[in-house]
C-alpha cells in the first residue's frame, strides 16, 4: 500500500480566507511525502491545494499570505496529526487545526465541525529521500 502526505513545515500557502463559517487555506506548494509499503525510500513531490474547514470558530482573526508554514497541528476528532496531513483527508466531528509561520509570531487557531482537503493540478517531482 502506498502512503502519501503533506508535510506542513516548508508547505507554502498563499491565502487563509474567512468566508461565512467556512475557512479555506489555499497551499500554492504544498510539499507532500510519498513511500510504498516494502520499500525503505520516499519521494518529496510539490503540488497545489486546499483545506476547508466549516463550522468554524476562530479565536483571532487568520494571517494575511502569503505564508510559508513552520509546523503545526490537526486534530481529527480523536487523531492528532503532528506537522502533517494524510492524503487523502475528510473528516466531520471535531476539527483542530493550529499552524505556524516561518518569520512571524503569527498563528492560526481554527476550531470547526468539517474538513476536506482537495489537491489541485498534478504532483510535481522534487527528490528521492534516500535512508541514512
Amino acid at each position: 500500500m502506498d502512503s502519501s502526505s503533506i508535510e506542513l513545515k516548508g508547505s507554502e500557502i498563499e491565502s487563509i480566507d474567512l468566508n461565512g463559517d467556512q475557512l479555506e487555506i489555499r497551499f500554492a506548494r504544498a510539499s507532500l511525502i510519498k513511500s510504498m509499503t516494502g520499500s525503505a525510500e520516499r519521494t518529496r513531490w510539490w503540488q497545489a491545494g486546499r483545506l476547508l474547514i466549516e463550522g468554524v470558530e476562530l479565536a483571532e482573526r487568520p494571517p494575511e499570505g502569503p505564508l510559508v508554514c513552520a509546523g503545526g497541528d490537526l486534530d481529527e476528532n480523536i487523531y492528532t496529526y503532528r506537522d502533517m496531513i494524510p492524503l487523502p483527508f475528510e473528516s466531520r466531528g471535531h476539527i483542530r487545526c493550529e499552524l505556524h509561520f516561518e518569520g512571524t509570531e503569527s498563528r492560526l487557531r481554527v476550531i470547526g465541525t468539517a474538513a476536506r482537503l482537495t489537491m489541485l493540478d498534478t504532483p510535481k517531482y522534487i527528490e528521492h529521500l534516500r535512508p541514512g
